[in-house]
């Protein structure tokens, strides 16, 4: 009997001791970013006119540069981290923790910036060289063509130095309400920066804002007693816009012209882009109605406009968000995106306007530019050919349009050609897939694999994830992903988690590896007993023009009819309570979570909205008149999505949490719904995370998914 019970209990340990994991917190926040994401190839990078490349690996707590060829499977060259802390130690500098991101200037020498200082580091010479160095204070950094200049604002003033003693001051505006050398119109239309170094590194483009006309906004930092005010301006929709305008610096005689760009002064200008001869500049300009594009051509010399090279114009809205891309071997052409036909493609055009050819078409887009082939009449581009929730890439003839699919793989790509587009580094991944890693040649054959990551969630204990679609208004394919419980019973009932986001720019659902916080959060809430749902509804990304503009004016209702018909799926699955049917979202998920808790008839009996937009009046200028036009002109559509117009429609749990410091979608957004809620003496319950932004990070960010866990858990 004794020896029945031992090998009982050595069963039931081995049992125990082989059962998967459950994720903590930590996991999600911190262990998703770190331990239990895929393994990746670090600071991949082709060596100029070669087919060698190198990449960083890292040995227990060491970095090493590793430098290997094609053509080989031996590696060539080791740099250690050591070697270039033991060049910088003897020159006075300090050391580094990890190995900087760096480019190659040749084969022997890459360039990486720190603090404010340029290196050189000579792998023939095992020696580091101080190229340039940036005054105190200084941020965003541009760095010449030539990676020996650097251009740099200090406060909203900007600077050039051409070595470490030779630093100029361009702009001398004291008021702060005018800034210059830094994004402008909130960073839409695709800009991410405000200055433009031309080609030979003569010139200096750069915007200027004036902003004093736009309201100031309070931000109160909580953190010193008494607390202090640190406003910011915040251009509300229908309100005062700032003014842009362009300079263009040039380096030898240290003047200024300024483009003449004219009126309207709240127009919007974008696409900044050199002329190869730096002779022109050329400047998209879009009206306030954001309906009528003109793509400008300037003389950098003088400011003056040469011409008006050609118009896009559409009912709702035109969104130029690329710049012009020239062509290598012929500078008097270039490449234009545009979504004129419906769809994301590209068009060629002359210098002078004149239409060459619609190079890419079909219902599909383009969603990016990865290089030419060495002729220069092959594109690479990325695109959602082949599915919409998938990135192959293709090379493309300039001259025929005719296409050859370079990634085969199924999932979603990212490639880095070499300089004569060869050669090219993939990385893809799909939901099976966590990673792989390999080297590919000009016909998409394999020329060798670097790495396979291993799956990082393999001790955990995973519910199944899929990929389908339903049907949506007009028999349109809307995508869907569904997680259920790793024990899951279709016997038993489950309560449901609807996330959601709906917004524009923002496609959810691709075939790739869940990663990041929302990925591994997911799968946690599947580990409580959830069964997690997504749905791309129409106005979010990728899927065309029409599917993009179907919830112009009226933000809120259609996405509102799409999720809807994905909860109607949830609903005709035996397995789900249809009684207890939760929905969380951030930033527009905010917004479309606190619309599906009020305008779909007590649907969702949980929900938890993140930096929620309520009222759209109160969203900034640019983002909303593009969707919305202004409170002036569509008096309806803003009164029908303005949130606080339902809040005596909640019944269920409503959890409202916002960042006291959001500079995105202002703190003051989901204070109003709160105190319209106690006026209406409606049961909410709201937490802020003092002094975060538009995300919680950090610590916080703990607290933050520790609560929302909790609330469905104890609500749902």
């Amino acid at each position: 009997m004794k020896r029945l019970i031992l090998l009982t209990v050595l069963a039931l340990s081995g049992i125990i001791s082989a059962q998967k994991k459950n994720f903590t917190i930590e996991d999600v926040i911190i262990n998703s970013y770190t331990s239990l994401a895929p393994e990746r190839i670090q600071n991949f990078n082709w060596l100029p006119d070669s087919d060698k490349y190198s990449f960083v690996k890292s040995v227990d707590t060491s970095f090493n540069l590793v430098v290997a060829s094609v053509h080989s499977s031996a590696v060539e060259k080791i740099i250690h981290l050591t070697d270039i802390n033991n060049a910088l130690k003897r020159n006075g500098f300090n050391v580094l923790y990890t190995f900087p991101n760096f480019k190659w200037i040749d084969q022997n020498i890459f360039y990486f910036q720190r603090r404010g200082k340029l290196f050189y580091y000579f792998a023939d010479k095992d020696s580091v060289a101080l190229i340039n160095s940036a005054k105190s204070g200084a941020a965003n950094f541009a760095l010449a063509p030539n990676k020996r200049y650097m251009a740099y604002t200090i406060d909203n003033n900007l600077f050039v130095s051409l070595d470490t003693s030779k630093t100029s001051q361009i702009t001398f505006d004291e008021n702060p309400g005018i800034v210059n050398g830094q994004t402008v119109h909130r960073n839409e239309f695709g800009i991410t920066k405000g200055i433009f170094w031309s080609p030979k590194n003569n010139y200096i483009a750069f915007y200027r804002k004036d902003e004093t006309m736009v309201s100031d906004f309070p931000i109160v930092d909580f953190e010193p007693v008494p607390a202090k005010l640190a406003s910011i301006k915040y251009p509300m929709a229908g309100r005062k816009s700032h003014h842009v305008t362009i300079g263009i610096y040039e380096l030898n005689s240290g003047k200024t012209v300024w483009l003449k760009t004219g009126e309207p002064l709240d127009q919007y200008l974008t696409c900044v882009t050199w002329d190869p001869s730096e002779k022109f500049i050329y400047v998209a300009h879009l009206n306030r109605d954001q309906n009528h594009m003109q793509l400008k051509k300037y003389d950098a010399r003088t400011g003056e406009l040469v011409k008006i090279l050609f118009e896009e114009k559409n009912e709702k809205y035109v969104e130029p968000e690329h710049q012009l891309i020239f062509l290598p071997k012929e500078p008097g052409k270039f490449l234009w995106f545009s979504k004129r036909d419906g769809w994301n493609h590209l068009y060629l055009y002359d210098t002078e306007g004149n239409l060459i050819r619609q190079v890419t078409k079909g219902k599909w887009e383009v969603l990016s530019i990865a290089g030419f082939d060495k002729t220069g009449h092959e594109i690479i581009i990325r695109s959602t050919e082949k599915s919409p929730i998938e990135r192959q890439y293709y090379r493309v003839n300039l001259l025929t349009g005719m296409r050859n699919k370079l990634t085969t793989d199924t999932g979603v790509h990212s490639i880095i050609p070499n300089e004569s587009a060869t050669y090219f580094f993939d990385t893809y991944s799909n939901i099976k897939t966590p990673g792989i890693s390999k080297i590919i040649d000009g016909n998409g054959n394999t020329v060798s694999i670097l790495l396979r990551s291993k799956n990082p969630l393999a001790d955990y204990d995973l519910g199944e994830l899929k990929i389908f679609t339903i049907k949506g208004k007009d028999n349109m394919d809307l995508y869907c992903r569904m997680i259920t419980p790793p024990d899951f019973d279709p016997n038993k009932k489950y309560p449901a988690v609807v996330y959601v986001y709906g917004g524009p720019h923002v496609q959810l659902i691709t075939n790739s590896w869940p990663r990041g916080r929302y990925g591994l959060w997911f799968y946690k809430m599947a580990q409580e007993g959830f069964v997690i749902f997504t749905l791309d509804n129409r106005g979010s990304a990728n899927r065309g023009l029409e599917f993009e503009q179907a919830t112009f004016r009226n933000l809120g209702t259609v996405e509102i009819e799409d999720q809807m018909r994905g909860v109607k799926y949830l609903k005709s699955l035996s397995y789900i309570d249809s009684t207890r049917i939760g929905v969380f979202g951030w930033s527009f998920g905010g917004f479309m979570t606190t619309s599906l808790m009020l305008r779909t008839n007590n649907t969702f009996k949980v929900g938890v909205a993140g930096g929620a937009v309520i009222d759209w009046k109160m969203y900034e200028v640019m983002y909303t008149e593009r969707y919305m036009d202004t409170p002036e002109t569509n008096p309806e559509g803003y009164e029908k999505a303005n949130l606080l117009n339902y809040v005596q429609n909640l019944k269920g749990k409503l959890l409202l949490v916002h960042g006291t410091s959001d500079p995105v979608v202002v703190w003051q957004h989901t204070l109003k719904f709160a105190k319209k809620a106690a006026d209406l003496n409606i049961p909410l319950d709201y937490f802020p995370y003092v002094g975060h932004k538009h995300g919680v990070v950090g610590r916080d960010a703990i607290h933050l998914y520790n609560k929302i866990t909790n609330y469905f858990i104890d609500n749902l």
